[in-house]
């Protein structure tokens, strides 16, 4: 039995463990591992945002940096700056209240400055890969914004992911790892129901290394935060998948995307991050009832 929590965004409070929420992904990017490009222009991420919306998407996710592998990310040394990170996703934000000013929108950003900048624009919830690690400003701001946030596990940043050494209990490793995270937001005067955690599916996790997360996910519930997930089209799918060591490309993975997001439902996730919200949203349901 999946724990029940109250998700404090700010204005308004979401309930999440009743049944499983979908988040949906809209990458306002032209070089995210899986829909680079597909939804560059604000026109086209609006539109698609409001489809997804549409199919029922309770959260937009709406990100303007690829944290892809070997990504170069950071305050100095990034792809994409702040300026340029807001010029991609605030008209997008915007565009999407305006069409749905009821829409539940999440900044993906480990930025400060991007995120303080979403939230006035209309965003309730910060998602920061990094665990608010990588802008050390970033646990203040999101104290002062009083919005939800996701913290995520990344092990390293995209451009050490390919050299780092294998761990013996990864699953040991990213609930002490998340535990410290959640318990420095708090310290920094982030309020325990406003907080979840996301275990990163491979984000610095080495591809056998996502079956046990997958497995021991309800492990996870020691922490007593609301889960959040996304395996969506991941390389670690794709290897699951593969037929004379040929993975499938990342469009071909929704069957593998599906199988995986309902394994992390039974195991007690809450909200499961998507590229595919209409048919996540249909096997969710069923997962649902399931379990």
């Amino acid at each position: 039995m999946r724990p029940v929590f109250t998700w404090n965004l700010g204005s308004r409070s979401l309930e999440l463990g009743k049944r499983t929420l979908v988040m949906g992904i809209i990458n306002v990017t032209p070089d995210s591992f899986s829909d680079g490009g597909e939804h560059f222009t604000p026109e086209s991420a609006i539109e698609h945002a409001l489809k997804l919306h549409a199919e029922g998407a309770d959260i937009l996710d709406i990100g303007g940096e690829s944290t892809r592998p070997a990504a170069k990310v950071g305050l100095q040394n990034a792809a994409v700056d702040e300026t340029e990170e807001l010029r991609r996703v605030l008209p997008v934000i915007a565009g999407i209240k305006k069409a749905k000013p009821d829409a539940i929108v999440s900044i993906d950003t480990y930025k400060a400055m991007v995120a303080k900048a979403a939230i006035e624009a209309g965003a309730e919830i910060v998602n920061d890969v990094s665990g608010m690690t990588w802008d050390p400003k970033m646990a203040a701001i999101v104290a002062k914004l009083r919005c939800g946030v996701t913290l995520m596990h990344a092990r390293g940043r995209p451009d050490e992911w390919a050299s780092l050494p294998a761990v013996p209990d990864l699953v040991t490793l990213v609930k002490r790892e998340l535990r410290e995270l959640s318990a420095r937001a708090v310290i920094a005067g982030i309020k325990r129901d406003r907080i979840a955690v996301d275990p990163g599916f491979g984000f610095g996790k080495r591809g056998e290394e996502n079956y046990p997360m997958l497995r021991r996910l309800h492990e996870l519930h020691e922490l007593r935060f609301p889960i959040v997930v996304g395996v969506s089209r991941k390389s670690f799918i794709g290897r699951a998948l593969a037929a004379n060591q040929e993975q499938p490309q990342e469009g071909d993975r929704l069957f593998g995307s599906l199988g995986a997001e309902v394994a992390a439902a039974l195991k007690g996730a809450h909200v499961i991050r998507t590229h595919n919200v209409k048919a996540s949203r249909d096997a969710l349901r069923l997962a649902d009832i399931a379990g």
